[in-house]
């Protein structure tokens, strides 16, 4: 019943801006919403938390220049803006929920709520 579900990602050039969403249809309580992101050959990458109680919002390291989160008051639509966009961004980039709240986790451990997926591929 709780879904996640992102859109928005494409291909684009370097230094190009984007946009991606998220539209949460929460079942449960979902007390903290996360960007991650999944290059090819490499793991989950914590990319960005919102945590919604205490308005917490934190940043992946290297990411916080270029990575902007955000929520509405609801907390059902969450979304992630990169600025000048690297071919190193190329990846999946995951929204994922969690019902902790409180200090934000950057492990995909703690997320028990994911969607699908939205490719993002920067050309060069």
């Amino acid at each position: 019943q709780t879904q996640l579900a992102e859109s928005g990602g494409g291909l684009v050039q370097r230094g190009d801006s984007l946009t991606l969403s998220c539209v949460v249809s929460a079942g449960t309580t979902i007390n903290t919403l996360a960007w991650f992101r999944r290059a090819p050959g490499k793991d989950r990458q914590f990319v960005a938390a919102i945590e919604k109680r205490s308005l917490l919002v934190q940043y992946g390291d290297f990411l916080e220049g270029r990575f902007t989160i955000a929520a509405d008051n609801a907390k059902t639509t969450l979304t992630l803006q990169i600025d000048n966009l690297k071919p190193e961004d190329t990846a999946v980039y995951y929204c994922a929920g969690s019902r902790r709240w409180g200090a934000i986790s950057p492990y995909v451990e703690e997320y028990g709520f994911w969607g699908q997926g939205t490719q993002v591929t920067v050309s060069s």
